[in-house]
């Protein structure tokens, strides 16, 4: 049941609502260990190297990529990961190899990834309501226009902005703010889905003063503090119902 944590929010419908994409309309964690492990095992084959060799070159990439390139987009890049790790590993940049992993990740990463329940449903709820929806979601463009492809949402979406077009990551408020201007909403009660306390949470609350509604699963910690979200669920379904108890009674 959806645990409503500041009542005073819900006494109206959206006027707009904002999504996370992420491990909030499907579970992240599973997609992405099989994903990893099926690059570790080929670039094992390949150059037939340890798994701690693997473990310790992949990091290290991952880790001088992300300082290098702070908030943005491109820090999540998979690509720029494998063609670092190559570096590292003393083989040059290797990019024939890097499109290859990558490719093999992201491909492995699709076919593991799986809709929550009722995300579908709740965005036809949505749409026969009036209320515009948005993705506000990290990384690259092509990647995330990929899943909501895969995934058959993108019929779903009104629009989506990604942290490439935005130029910065959430929390950040261009991202956010981007959203918004797309959407032109008619009101200003605009709610904001998403699993990250700080990224979706708190940065929405802070940014455009949304009302957050935190997905909470495994793996996933509650907000505290000014993370704190207004409304938490651990199915879609629960956020249906919550619409239909808001929405205008029909004769």
């Amino acid at each position: 049941m959806i645990q409503i944590l500041d009542p005073n929010c819900f006494t109206q419908l959206p006027d707009a609502v904002l999504f996370d994409t992420d491990n909030t309309l499907y579970p992240y964690d599973p997609a992405h260990y099989a994903a990893q492990e099926a690059v570790k095992e080929k670039v094992i084959n390949t150059f037939a190297i340890s798994t701690k060799d693997f473990d310790s070159a992949f990091q290290e990439a991952r880790k001088q990529i992300k300082a290098r390139l702070g908030h943005t987009a491109s820090s999540h890049s998979r690509l720029l990961y494998m063609q670092r790790m190559l570096e590292i590993m003393g083989l040059g940049s290797q990019v024939l190899l890097a499109l290859d992993f990558e490719q093999t990740y992201w491909r492995t990463f699709l076919s593991n990834a799986t809709l929550f329940d009722g995300v579908k449903e709740l965005l036809d709820d949505l749409r026969l309501l009036g209320i515009p929806t948005a993705i506000v979601t990290d990384l690259t463009a092509q990647i995330q226009f990929r899943k909501v492809v895969y995934f058959g949402l993108d019929r779903y979406f009104n629009f989506i902005v990604t942290s490439e077009e935005a130029g910065f990551d959430k929390p950040h408020e261009a991202p956010f703010q981007i959203a918004l201007e797309k959407m032109q909403p008619k009101g200003d009660v605009i709610w904001m889905i998403g699993d990250n306390p700080v990224n979706d949470i708190g940065g929405a609350r802070a940014k455009i003063n949304a009302i957050t509604l935190q997905k909470i699963h495994d793996g996933v910690e509650k907000g505290v503090g000014v993370n704190t979200p207004h409304a938490t669920f651990k199915e879609f379904k629960e956020v249906r119902r919550l619409l239909g108890q808001l929405s205008p009674q029909r004769p």
